[in-house]
């Protein structure tokens, strides 16, 4: 088991709403993670999707980075609505 791979598990409870980290398995594969993680994390019927991926492929900001990841560039108006021009054919927004 030690040359295992470590899978992160995302579900999604019900149709609509997004998939949750819910943990992680060990498998030896992609399909043993599917059927590991559906033991696991749905054995009451409470999901309707399951996503497994490597951990080592999931690339993630760290709580650090916050600032310069997320901060509001007020020096970039394109990103903000008022920066365009509405048609008159939109009517009101």
């Amino acid at each position: 088991m030690s040359d295992w791979t470590l899978f992160e598990v995302f579900v999604r409870s019900k149709h609509g709403l997004n998939h949750k980290h819910v943990g992680s398995v060990h498998a030896a594969d992609a399909a043993m993670a599917m059927e590991n993680a559906r033991e696991l994390y749905t054995r009451r019927s409470e999901g309707v999707s399951i996503w497994v991926v490597p951990s080592a492929a999931i690339t993630a900001s760290s709580p650090d980075e916050k600032e310069p990841l997320f901060d509001p560039s007020d020096d970039k108006v394109y990103r903000h609505a008022t920066f365009y021009e509405l048609p008159k054919e939109v009517g009101h927004m």
